[in-house]
């Protein structure tokens, strides 16, 4: 992962006002410029999230994004871009104490039931992507990791590239995570006509997307069966081939008839697809 940057001198404050003091720093991941710490003291914990170089744009970004979207004791503080901190940007929000929807779906990947808590977070998802569809917002990066399933509800992470309606998208975006993008907006993207929108079919099947994985433990589509290395393609190559929608699904059943709602919403057209409302209702049916 390299080596992490300095902690932002400017967001102790911050950080010791919401848990107390002293804190203490974990390290939890670094990965294209943006770092994130959980910080923990006796009052509480919180996430600190820094970017520097190319990721000091993207937590300007999701700064930007959290504070016009509104959550309520979210987004804490933010900074950066001056003095010390040139070049650099930063952010504080709150730590959300659950799991995520891909630790949530783990009994059924390894056949240990837990079915029942897996579709009850299931629905959770949906409902959470579609009250955010309902104010106008697209979070335009939906996976497995991103929604956190916690005592009051599943709250959505990594908003960086989320989009309201009527605005112009961020420069820069590709889709989200590519195993996951909708194939009408990897024909977008690769066109190179700027820019790219995301928008709330698409947000629907990466949805779709991201529980077909978490119940297979596989992305959706089955590059190996169309004869596609994906480890060795860019991700430009691999949206051309979703694109042309010539991969099928991937053949891992463990629950089908969890799966089978799922499948229309992979396989047909955005035109068609369901609202996330719509899904978490059909998925509610779902038998255990």
């Amino acid at each position: 992962m390299g080596e992490f940057p300095p902690f932002p001198t400017a967001a102790v404050a911050t950080t010791e006002a919401a848990c107390g003091a002293p804190v203490e720093l974990k390290e939890i991941s670094y990965r294209r410029g943006a770092a994130v710490w959980k910080v923990t003291g006796p009052g509480g914990t919180v996430a600190v999230k820094v970017g520097d170089s190319k990721g000091a744009a993207v937590i300007q970004r999701e700064a930007a994004v959290l504070d016009a979207i509104g959550w309520p004791d979210y987004l804490l503080a933010s900074g950066g871009g001056g003095g010390e901190g040139e070049g650099v940007a930063w952010l504080v929000t709150r730590w959300f104490k659950g799991p995520s929807t891909w630790h949530a779906f783990a009994p059924v990947r390894s056949d240990t039931d837990g079915k029942a808590a897996a579709l009850s977070a299931s629905v959770d998802l949906c409902r959470a992507v579609a009250a955010l569809h309902s104010s106008g917002w697209v979070h335009a990066d939906l996976q497995p990791s991103h929604g956190i399933h916690t005592d009051h509800g599943v709250r959505l992470l990594d908003c960086s590239w989320s989009w309201h309606e009527g605005t112009e998208p961020a420069t820069g975006f590709r889709g989200g995570i590519t195993h996951l993008v909708a194939p009408e907006l990897a024909a977008s993207v690769n066109a190179g006509i700027p820019p790219a929108t995301p928008t709330t079919a698409a947000d629907v099947y990466a949805l779709a997307g991201t529980l077909w994985t978490c119940v297979t433990g596989r992305w959706p589509l089955d590059y190996t069966a169309a004869g596609i290395d994906s480890g060795r393609l860019t991700p430009a190559e691999i949206r051309a081939h979703i694109a042309r929608r010539r991969i099928s699904l991937d053949s891992a059943a463990p629950w089908p008839t969890f799966q089978d709602i799922l499948r229309p919403v992979l396989l047909g057209k955005a035109s068609d697809r369901p609202t996330a409302a719509e899904l978490a209702e059909t998925l509610a049916t779902v038998a255990t």
